[in-house]
């Protein structure tokens, strides 16, 4: 297919066949990552900006190994030092970042919307890397794409999602993309953190993981914000751990084996334990290389054109 957009905002308002040209796009990137020489002058002269309201490690260390693997100038904003800090709105950034004629801005934010409200407004592409509590569309995707590498057609598999839904938008992106490609998605943890109103998703919700892992083929923890505890969002880690908590024990009540997923980073011993963690049904490393590959895709995709990408 021919791609047409000029963002990736969200999941929810893209098609199966756009998902799926993402995904094919990023295995001939993977490949090209997996090279000794990694560095193609595929998008020699455009420029990517990252604009990162918001601390990340791997998205944004993984957006600017994407663009200089594709021979992108790239430039990443330090919003802390920034003129932001002193007071700049986003709107005023963005019309500074349309003057420096950037191809394309990759945006994380705190407030939900902001990578619209930046897409609205600019000329350039834009990708959204996390915005508040509504989306993280690159992290859908590379969950997905791990999945297919490891297990094939997740279609009418079973997919377990456990932690804070409520707070998520890794939860929410997975929720869209999963079911669009067949997959069964169930949502568990606390009451209190997968609230009834998830299932306007068209998930399956729970309170008790051991009744759900019968049968399931992947099973994601979400990262647990500690903040949660203080603000009575759950008793104890403690008892989180026990309950939630991803143990070798537990995971037996799958009845396979199932491949573990988080999009990191991990409370070890709170969300998952050293033992799954480092263990072979982990994927948590493939997730971080499947990360820069589909990033890879979406701005070959975005501003490569025809292009021939295996230059």
């Amino acid at each position: 297919m021919k791609w047409q957009r000029k963002d990736v905002l969200a999941i929810e308002d893209m098609s199966v066949d756009e998902i799926r040209h993402i995904l094919h796009t990023a295995k001939v990137m993977k490949e090209i990552l997996m090279r000794p020489i990694k560095k193609l002058p595929t998008l020699k002269g455009k420029s990517v900006v990252n604009l990162f309201y918001e601390a990340s490690t791997r998205t944004r260390t993984s957006f600017e190994m994407a663009g200089k693997v594709l021979g992108a100038d790239t430039t990443s904003i330090a919003v802390a030092q920034s003129s932001v800090s002193k007071g700049e709105s986003l709107y005023d950034t963005a019309k500074t970042i349309q003057a420096m004629r950037a191809d394309l801005v990759i945006i994380r934010h705190s407030s939900s919307g902001s990578a619209k409200f930046l897409a609205d407004i600019l000329d350039a592409g834009v990708i959204n890397a996390g915005d508040g509590q509504h989306a993280h569309p690159t992290q859908a995707l590379l969950d997905i794409f791990t999945m297919e590498e490891q297990l094939g057609d997740m279609n009418g598999k079973k997919v377990v999602i456990v932690g804070d839904v409520l707070h998520s938008r890794v939860a929410r992106s997975n929720a869209w993309c999963l079911q669009k490609l067949g997959v069964d998605v169930t949502f568990v943890g606390p009451p209190t953190l997968v609230p009834f109103e998830m299932e306007g998703l068209g998930v399956k919700l729970a309170h008790d993981l051991d009744s759900v892992l019968p049968g399931a083929d992947v099973v994601m923890a979400l990262r647990l914000q500690l903040e949660r505890q203080k603000s009575g969002l759950f008793p104890s880690l403690r008892e989180y751990s026990q309950l939630y908590g991803l143990t070798t024990e537990r995971l037996k009540k799958t009845e396979k084996q199932s491949i573990i997923l988080h999009p990191g980073p991990m409370n070890r011993n709170v969300e998952i334990s050293d033992e799954v963690a480092d263990s072979a049904q982990a994927l948590i490393e493939r997730q971080v290389t499947n990360g820069v590959a589909i990033r890879m895709a979406l701005i070959y995709l975005l501003i490569g054109g025809s292009s021939n990408v295996v230059a």
